[in-house]
């Protein structure tokens, strides 16, 4: 746990997973964003597309392309995206705003769909998360990084109904981080000024 962050705007002790990324946005993602509880299925899309997009690149380039995202997935409105068609990926697929992949493109499509059909069935994206962790966050007290897990038995078991449901780039490991993200799971080191904040928000 280092105690200042060189683009931090003050000193409070911060997760060492933040000098990965050196930028402000990538500070101010985890002060206000990183560990904290959402209840919203478009938040919740959100983020699956763009822990999805992530896999096999740095999270600080996806924060980078995230107001490119925002604009070429219609602020991710779930019903909007499912409703792309093959030439909307075409052009997705020349937009430098996002990761031009189109295995990760089409996935998120798709995943609108799966997201779709999903809230048909259960109701909402949102609540059929939250109840793999007992609808409250699971609060971890880790004190290095190197104590937090790439998976967990609730990861493994989320991500396996997922993919039932036929979403793509849900494996444990990306749920694992979506988990993180929407605050499912308080991964905050102990140390960190945040741990306490988002604690709270149980």
């Amino acid at each position: 746990m280092a105690d200042k962050h060189p683009f931090a705007p003050d000193d409070r002790p911060r997760c060492q997973w933040t000098f990965g990324g050196m930028s402000e946005a990538y500070v101010r993602y985890h002060d206000e964003e990183w560990g904290v509880p959402v209840h919203d299925d478009r938040t919740q899309f959100e983020f699956l597309v763009l822990e999805g997009a992530q896999a096999g690149l740095s999270w600080s380039t996806i924060l980078n392309k995230r107001d490119g995202y925002r604009e070429a997935f219609a602020n991710f409105d779930i019903e909007k995206v499912a409703r792309f068609d093959r030439r909307k990926v075409e052009r997705l697929l020349q937009n430098p705003g996002i990761v031009r992949n189109r295995l990760k493109v089409e996935s998120a499509i798709g995943n609108a769909k799966a997201v779709l059909k999903l809230q048909d069935e259960v109701g909402s994206l949102s609540s059929h998360l939250w109840s793999f962790v007992g609808g409250r966050p699971i609060v971890n007290k880790w004190t290095s990084m190197k104590q937090v897990p790439a998976t967990s038995a609730e990861s493994d078991a989320l991500s396996k109904d997922l993919k039932k449901r036929g979403f793509k780039f849900v494996g444990s490991t990306i749920i694992y981080a979506h988990m993180q993200a929407t605050g499912m799971v308080n991964d905050h080191a102990v140390g960190c000024f945040r741990h306490a904040e988002c604690a709270k928000l149980r």
